[in-house]
């Protein structure tokens, strides 16, 4: 059976705790590690990847180091889920650089950028990829905390981790950040992290023009439904069951669907391309 066809709603009502284990999601997701096929478009690149333990982060890591990058994955305490993405970058012939904390305090995060320059020797290529979210049906719901933890998670980071980078990005870098068709179509109950999402869009179109004079291009891609521990472990089982239903093409996305658009963002073949939205929405209009 295709993994695709595997996360066609309705999926097996499931709960985790934040934040979620890869080994723990019927079905399991698919991250390309049985079929993603690089051809050297990263070959001697250095990718720093926040979120890289599992989901889209780990797509990514296997698809970069599948295309010849080497890799530092941030995380935040999922060991086990690092470990394995670890191994799959190692298995393609790359190093890999594990570094787990919480990237909302800003001096983790330029210890990130330390350890990228000191184990991989540099840094090309910074993928922010991490996120929070949580579900709440109410505004008066929403605890002042969460919305605190969200934002710092979420953009502030991201702020942390580029201010941090970018002295060592040489011309030609790339920075891509991970947004959502939430920042265009705001889900109501996911208030908070749909908030950030419109932000780090906004952020990206004005860094593009910041570093352009640097030669670093900055971009986006804005992913619909995908199939990750996010989601059982912040959403409730009934919403796991049909999660993806709504879209165009009737199911969530796969985590290796989303690998070949922030590969293309990070090859010097998109040298034309900065300060835009890559929308992978399974047919949903994105604006």
């Amino acid at each position: 059976m295709d993994t695709l066809d595997e996360v066609k709603p309705p999926l097996p009502e499931q709960q985790q705790e934040v934040p979620g284990r890869t080994d723990a999601m019927d079905p399991r997701p698919d991250h390309g590690e049985d079929s993603y096929r690089g051809s050297g478009r990263l070959e001697g690149k250095k990718a720093v990847i926040t979120g890289g333990d599992s989901g889209i982060g780990r797509a990514v890591a296997i698809a970069y180091a599948r295309e010849g990058a080497d890799v530092l994955i941030s995380y935040l305490n999922e060991d086990d889920d690092a470990q394995e993405t670890a191994q799959w970058v190692e298995k393609a012939g790359r190093k890999a650089v594990l570094m787990p904390g919480d990237i909302g305090s800003p001096e983790h995060c330029r210890a990130i950028v330390d350890k990228a320059v000191e184990e991989l020797g540099g840094i090309d290529i910074l993928v922010n990829n991490a996120a929070y979210q949580m579900t709440f049906e109410e505004l008066t719901e929403i605890p002042d905390e969460e919305w605190d933890k969200t934002f710092r998670t979420n953009i502030h980071a991201m702020f942390y981790l580029t201010k941090a980078a970018v002295p060592h990005m040489k011309e030609g870098g790339a920075i891509i950040n991970t947004t959502s068709v939430n920042a265009d179509m705001p889900k109501q109950t996911l208030l908070p992290y749909a908030t950030t999402k419109g932000a780090i869009q906004n952020f990206t179109g004005g860094l593009a023009q910041m570093l352009a004079e640097r030669k670093i291009r900055v971009n986006c891609v804005a992913p619909g439904p995908v199939w990750t521990p996010l989601i059982p472990s912040t959403m409730p089982p009934d919403q796991v069951k049909e999660f993806g239903a709504s879209y165009p093409i009737g199911r969530p996305a796969q985590p290796k669907e989303l690998a070949p658009a922030y590969v293309m963002l990070a090859t010097d073949e998109a040298s034309y391309v900065s300060g835009a939205t890559i929308a992978v929405t399974g047919g949903k209009p994105f604006i």
